[in-house]
C-alpha cells in the first residue's frame, strides 16, 4: 500500500522509508503528486503535522505520513521550537537557519545549552479521519558552539548527543536512525501500523 509523507524533503523521505522499511508500505514523497505546501498555521507541532498530513491526504488521495520537528533550546524559552525550519525567516535554508541559531546563542555558557529535538509524527487514512494516529519522540541533548560532522541535515552539526560523545551529525546513519526523536516517534507508529497492515485493511 502507498503512503504519502508530507514533505518534499529528500533526506526526510530517505530517513522515513529506511525507519518504516518493515511495514508492508511505499512511502511516496508529496512531490510525486504535486501536492501543494501546507500552510503550517498551528501553534504546537502536533497542530503543523496534522495540517500536513491532511493537506496530503487531501490532494494525494491516499493515507498520509506528516512530522513535525524541531530543536528547542531551554535559554530561549523554547525556540525555535515549531519555527525551527523557518528560523531565519521564510525560504531559508539549513545553514541559514543553523548560522543564526548560533548567533543567537554565542553568549550562553555550556551550562545553559541544553537543548532537545522534538518530533511529533501524525498519520491519516484519508484527508477526514477523525482519530488520527498520534506520537511523538524527544532527544535530549547540547548545543554546540560550532558545527561538527557531515551526516544528517538541519541542526544535526550543532546537537551535541552526550552519551554518544558526538554531534548527531557525527553518528553513523543506522545508530541516528535507532536513537534520535524522529526514530521514536516513527517506530510508535510503525508499531501500530504493522499489527494493522498485517491483514490488509487500514488501522481505525
Amino acid at each position: 500500500m502507498e503512503i504519502v509523507l508530507a514533505s518534499g524533503n529528500r533526506n526526510k523521505l530517505k530517513e522515513l522509508t529506511v525507519l518504516l522499511e518493515e511495514v508492508p508500505v511505499i512511502v511516496r514523497a508529496q512531490s510525486e503528486f504535486d501536492v501543494p505546501e501546507a500552510v503550517e498555521s498551528g501553534l504546537s507541532f502536533v497542530e503543523n503535522a496534522i495540517i500536513k498530513a491532511r493537506n496530503a491526504a487531501a490532494h494525494a488521495s491516499r493515507p498520509a505520513l506528516a512530522d513535525d520537528s524541531g530543536i528547542a533550546v531551554d535559554a530561549l524559552g523554547g525556540a525555535p521550537g515549531i519555527f525551527s525550519a523557518r528560523y531565519a525567516g521564510e525560504g531559508a535554508s539549513d545553514v541559514d537557519n543553523l548560522e543564526k541559531l548560533l548567533a543567537d546563542t554565542a553568549h550562553l555558557p555550556d551550562d545553559r545549552r541544553r537543548c532537545r529535538f522534538i518530533c511529533v509524527a501524525v498519520f491519516l487514512r484519508d484527508e477526514n479521519d477523525p482519530v488520527p494516529l498520534i506520537s511523538q519522540g524527544v532527544w535530549e541533548g547540547r548545543l554546540m558552539h560550532q558545527p561538527a560532522g557531515g551526516n544528517g541535515f538541519g541542526y544535526d552539526p550543532v546537537f551535541w548527543v552526550p552519551d554518544r560523545d558526538c554531534t548527531s551529525a557525527e553518528l553513523p546513519v543506522e545508530v541516528k536512525n535507532a536513537i534520535s526523536h524522529r526514530a521514536q516517534a516513527l517506530r510508535q507508529v510503525a508499531e501500530v501500523l504493522r499489527g494493522e497492515f498485517a491483514d490488509g485493511s487500514l488501522p481505525r
